[in-house]
């Protein structure tokens, strides 16, 4: 039987972590810029951030959640990725 090559399936998800360097209106500012929330989704995100200490923000195919890291890193954000 021969080893298969399996490229990476499926959805993957977003997470934003909590952190105590970026302002409520800079981590909302982002998920609106950068993941296209609108307002109220942007900022009910960043409350669950804010108190939960996490918040899944995008949940997409692996290359375009790779581009979300990325840019959200780019702003300062903590984040990471997980399928």
């Amino acid at each position: 039987m021969s080893k298969k090559s399996y490229k990476k399936r499926g959805n993957y998800i977003v997470i934003v972590l909590n952190d105590n360097v970026n302002t409520f209106h800079h981590v909302c500012k982002s998920l609106q810029e950068i993941c296209g929330h609108n307002y109220l989704q942007a900022v009910q995100c960043t409350n669950i951030i804010h108190h939960s200490g996490k918040c899944d923000v995008y949940t997409d195919k692996y290359d375009q959640c790779i581009e979300v890291f990325n840019e959200l890193a780019e702003k300062g954000l903590r984040t990471s990725i997980v399928k």
